[in-house]
């Protein structure tokens, strides 16, 4: 069996992992565990004893330690799982060998091109090797790359004991892509101190800040009549609904921000004349800014209902995730060591924020400080998703420096 972080990738993304926001399971489809199956049986060939798959779909394993010194626990994180946005099932890689640049071409459905001018990254790639789909699935970097450059850097750590390092934990968790990543983790088994998602994009990247999220819930009982008999009684639930969405602040959307600012946008609507409900994200980086977005929103249903007296309302805000830098703050050693990793690794280090969230961010919060580390994909939940060799070979080379920075700085 090759082990190169690209064969390793290539083997990964052939194996369907979607998960299913719609199912209650743990995970949501069984199928995640078919992957955790083929890394278990990895890790194990690697020489990690330990290694195994639960029954909630989770993979834990252990590089048991060779130092002298008291090091750390810090733990490497990524999620087998893809996204359900796009289908996962029948990924056909295709790599273009000695990128030359320009716009590249997906075959398996020739509407689709990667275009330079959507993904200015891959100005960065020329002479590299780039994995694409054929267009008609997506590709699986998200997290697919992050999975085999652990898998990859764990073989090297074992291979070359000379290598000083602490105990490190390797954790893969299914159903990222639906908010349930870290849902049924068992951190007492785990065992770390501290973690590192590899889950993010371009190569040298290392984020410590996310959005803090909310979902928002209305549900809308209208009045419901025979449309023969309805003028001046019937208040259709349908019609309430499509006013709240259309007074919703246009420069509050995805689509009109960027940077720090956060958002409101509505992922679902359902109904009838008599019921309809309507399904919100908030995101903003501050609390504050949730806050104050959901008062935006309460206060356009209270506006829209007051034109409709026989109707009511009930308006639901949940809890998502909040930004982990709140956390990481505390311990500002984890991003350090990171930042010195990456440097060590050939690149210059670039500290940034998600426009989203990680499973690092819940971890944080449940007692696991975790920031994110780049995998190298682009263009995550779509067709036009790729990945290079040398980025996730990079990747590889970072997650073995920061072993070595925390033993060093023990």
């Amino acid at each position: 069996m090759t082990d190169t972080v690209l064969d390793r990738f290539l083997r990964y993304v052939a194996i369907d992992t979607q998960s299913d926001p719609s199912s209650s399971t743990q995970p949501t489809t069984e199928k995640q565990k078919d992957l955790g199956r083929v890394l278990v049986d990895e890790l194990l060939q690697i020489g990690l004893a330990d290694a195994h798959l639960d029954e909630y779909g989770y993979v834990y394993a252990t590089i048991p330690g060779n130092s002298d010194k008291p090091v750390p626990v810090i733990c490497f994180c990524s999620h087998m799982d893809t996204a359900p946005d796009f289908s996962g099932t029948g990924v056909k890689p295709r790599i273009i060998g000695n990128y030359a640049g320009g716009d590249i071409k997906l075959e398996g459905d020739p509407s689709r091109l990667i275009r330079v001018s959507e993904h200015p990254e891959l100005n960065n790639q020329i002479g590299n090797d780039i994995v694409t789909t054929d267009g008609t699935t997506l590709l699986g970097a998200d997290d697919k790359a992050g999975l085999a450059e652990i898998m990859t850097a764990a073989q090297v750590l074992i291979d070359n004991p000379e290598i000083r390092h602490g105990t490190i934990k390797i954790l893969f968790t299914p159903d990222e892509e639906v908010g349930r990543g870290v849902n049924k983790v068992d951190l007492k088994k785990l065992g770390a101190d501290f973690a590192y998602t590899m889950d993010g994009e371009t190569s040298g990247h290392i984020e410590d800040e996310t959005f803090s999220a909310d979902g928002v819930e209305i549900a809308i009982s209208g009045v419901a009549i025979h449309p023969g008999f309805a003028k001046d009684r019937m208040e259709n639930a349908i019609k309430i609904a499509g006013a709240i969405i259309d007074r919703l602040p246009k420069d509050l959307a995805p689509e009109t921000t960027e940077g720090k600012q956060g958002f409101i946008h509505p992922t679902g609507v359902t109904g009838s004349m008599e019921k309809a409900s309507l399904s919100l994200i908030i995101r903003d980086f501050t609390d504050k800014g949730l806050a104050e977005k959901e008062s935006i929103v309460e206060a356009i249903v209270k506006e829209v209902m007051a034109g409709y007296p026989g109707s009511t309302y009930h308006f639901q805000v949940k809890e998502q995730y909040r930004n982990m830098k709140v956390v990481l703050d505390r311990h500002p050693e984890i991003v350090d060591n990171a930042i010195e990793a990456v440097r060590r690794a050939g690149m210059t280090p670039v500290r940034g924020s998600i426009r989203g969230g990680t499973d690092g961010s819940r971890l944080s919060f449940m007692g696991l400080p975790c920031p994110n580390i780049f995998a190298g994909g682009h263009a995550f939940h779509s067709p036009l998703e790729w990945v290079s060799r040398q980025d996730m070979e990079k990747a590889v080379k970072t997650i073995v420096e920061l072993a070595k920075v925390w033993e060093e700085r023990a």
